[in-house]
């Protein structure tokens, strides 16, 4: 699961407080009323003053509130960066990287960043445009010949832009379940064409693979693959060593953060409560392997790289020496509002906006600031935060399942930086947001077997293999005394008697947290997956006998 939680909480979470609100005002608080500096736009004015001094203050502050929030979550590892004024004025490791080894998190400790990738990755493609050969306004099918979307009128429209905004139609999170079901990168992709739209251009919702469709095509354009472009255009100029779009070259790394996960409740043994405070924290079991959707959720990096690369962005794509990097207008695009990300609940609401890559929003001292929050529920919980006026910028990586942690050290700072205090409990705040964001799925979570359920067909009448455009293939087999169904390169899901033809399926995967389950059920020669049908696409259809089992690296 890689997650945009800061643009999907922001409504919530943006709230003024009282002192900030008349401050704005320039009539409380004890805080005169600013005026724009001999270089500061009139645009970028914000009517709240912040001197270094108040900054050296908030950076002052970071440790102890790393270290109280860790306290706090239990959480083993984490790593922060702060940079200000083009410097790294801050980079430090924080408890342990693997609870079974004990070793410690340093600067140079390399953690999946999740979702902060899609950021980085838009630094890629404005790099990459500065060679002529593409841009944001790009379509992406002019590289990607073979992208299509299910409807035919759109599928030439989108550009690499659309889909770096969430903005081509893409149901939310399209194609992640595909990848759940062991799918590679070029299967996925092909998929997206069977899945409903949404209008093109005027609604927004948050997709990992739309978003490597658009990288995709970049880096076909370039002659380079991705993971490659991005260290050629990014990293090697900006000296990120440390970081890679592999999960390959990840593993191979001898200070890297593992994913960690809560163990086992002992109210629930035989499932993990990923909610419960007291739980310990253990390495997950497989850790994430994001490549297939590397541009959007399979970067690492330590934070000192990543120190780098804020520096970079907030001084307008200039590198170390001042060299351009990256081309300051296509970065500036980027950095522009596409799409309303999280409208207005009521008039005085801040909306949200999302750009190519990044949250654009407005902090309640008025500033524009840049975001991004990434999160694995197999062991990663990461957010960056930058405010262009104040030329600051601060990163917090974690490694365990996301609970509003990174964001809250986040939010924190920005506050001691604004306003010399904190405004709201952001521990709270977000615990509340992501409070949810494990919580298991499917329509018979919280159903009871019936007491005296039915009888189902004889188990060799439901055995064979079932067809679905989107999914693959769906094979039933016996196993031992039971059932079991795998769908492309899963693992083999069994099938619990529950009522009748319905079965129930538990499985456990980055999209499926502990304690998911869902019913499948047979009907003639169909059956329905309810864990698979979000988009309405759960029913597989029997094939003919003989027919054979479809490429599992291949939907279509």
């Amino acid at each position: 699961m890689t997650t945009d939680s800061a643009t999907g909480h922001r409504r919530t979470l943006g709230a003024i407080s009282v002192c900030a609100a008349v401050a704005l005002l320039g009539s409380a608080c004890g805080t005169p009323v600013a005026t724009p500096g001999p270089d500061e736009s009139p645009a970028a004015y914000s009517g709240l003053e912040v001197s270094e001094d108040r900054i050296d203050y908030a950076i002052g502050k970071v440790t102890g509130i790393v270290e109280e929030e860790l306290d706090a979550s239990g959480i083993p590892g984490a790593a922060v960066a702060v940079v200000h004024g083009g410097e790294v004025v801050l980079a430090e490791g924080f408890g342990v990287r693997d609870t079974s080894t004990g070793a410690e998190v340093d600067a140079r400790t390399v953690f999946p960043l999740a979702s902060i990738s899609k950021s980085v990755s838009a630094t890629v493609v404005a790099a990459e445009s500065g060679n002529g050969e593409v841009d944001w306004s790009t379509p992406v099918s002019e590289y990607l010949p073979w992208f299509e979307l299910s409807d035919p009128q759109v599928s030439p429209l989108v550009t690499v832009g659309d889909v770096f905004a969430h903005r081509s139609g893409l149901p939310e999170h399209a194609g992640d379940d595909l990848e759940d079901l062991g799918y590679d990168r070029p299967a996925v992709l092909h998929g997206l064409r069977h899945l409903p739209l949404t209008p093109f251009r005027t609604s927004y919702a948050y997709t990992n693979f739309g978003l490597t469709a658009g990288a995709e095509a970049v880096a076909v354009a370039a002659g380079t693959p991705w993971d490659e472009l991005g260290r050629e255009r990014i990293f090697d100029p900006l000296g990120m060593t440390d970081t890679s779009f592999s999960h390959d070259e990840l593993l191979e790394r001898d200070n890297r953060a593992v994913g960690h996960v809560r163990a086992d409740s002992p109210d629930s043994p035989d499932s993990a409560d990923q909610s419960d405070p007291d739980g310990d924290w253990v390495p997950a079991d497989p850790q994430r392997d994001p490549d297939a959707q590397a541009p959007a959720g399979g970067l690492s990096s330590s934070v000192t790289d990543m120190a780098a690369w804020m520096a970079m962005v907030l001084d307008d794509g200039k590198g170390p020496g001042g060299s351009q990097v990256v081309p300051a207008e296509a970065l500036r695009e980027a950095l522009t509002p596409q799409i309303v990300s999280s409208p207005p609940r009521a008039a005085a609401d801040r909306p949200g906006s999302y750009g190519y890559g990044f949250n654009i929003g407005t902090s309640s001292s008025g500033r524009v600031q840049w975001s991004h929050s990434g999160a694995f529920a197999l062991g990663a919980g990461t957010a960056m935060l930058m405010l262009p006026s104040l030329d600051l910028g601060i990163i917090t990586v974690t490694n365990a399942s996301p609970s509003g942690v990174a964001e809250t050290i986040n939010a924190r700072f920005a506050d001691y930086a604004q306003y010399g205090d904190p405004t709201l409990d952001w521990r709270d705040l977000f615990g509340q947001a992501f409070a949810s964001l494990l919580d298991p799925v499917g329509d018979l979570v919280d159903a009871t077997p019936p007491a005296d359920p039915a009888p189902s067909r004889d188990p060799a009448e439901l055995v064979g293999t079932y067809r679905n455009d989107y999914f693959g293939t769906l094979e039933v087999r016996e196993s031992e005394d039971a059932l079991e169904m795998t769908v492309g390169g899963a693992a083999a899901w069994p099938l619990d008697p529950w009522d009748g033809d319905t079965f129930a399926v538990e499985p456990r995967s980055e999209n499926w947290p502990p304690g998911s389950r869902g019913s499948v059920t047979f009907d003639d020669d169909e059956v329905t997956v309810e864990l698979l049908d979000g988009n309405g696409l759960g029913t597989f259809t029997r094939a003919p006998a003989g027919d054979e089992p479809g490429d599992p690296g291949s939907p279509d």
